[in-house]
């Protein structure tokens, strides 16, 4: 769970990591049933951040303080 800014900055560019790496697999990979076995952990790894990223960011920063 992503609890500030910084973490949600980390969390970003974690993603983007992910992302290029899912990108250069696609480069580079020339069979896709490979391609596909090796990727589907990055992307099942970006959706979790971006759950994470999505639940943060939906809270107000004033509801976070009062709730702590």
């Amino acid at each position: 769970m992503i609890a500030n800014d910084q973490e949600l900055q980390t969390t970003w560019e974690r993603i983007d990591w992910f992302q290029k790496q899912v990108a250069q697999l696609r480069k580079t990979e020339p069979n896709p049933v490979n391609y596909k076995a090796a990727v589907s952990g990055f992307l099942a790894e970006i959706d979790r951040m971006q759950l994470e990223v999505r639940e943060y960011l939906s809270v107000h920063p004033a509801e976070r303080v009062g709730a702590a």
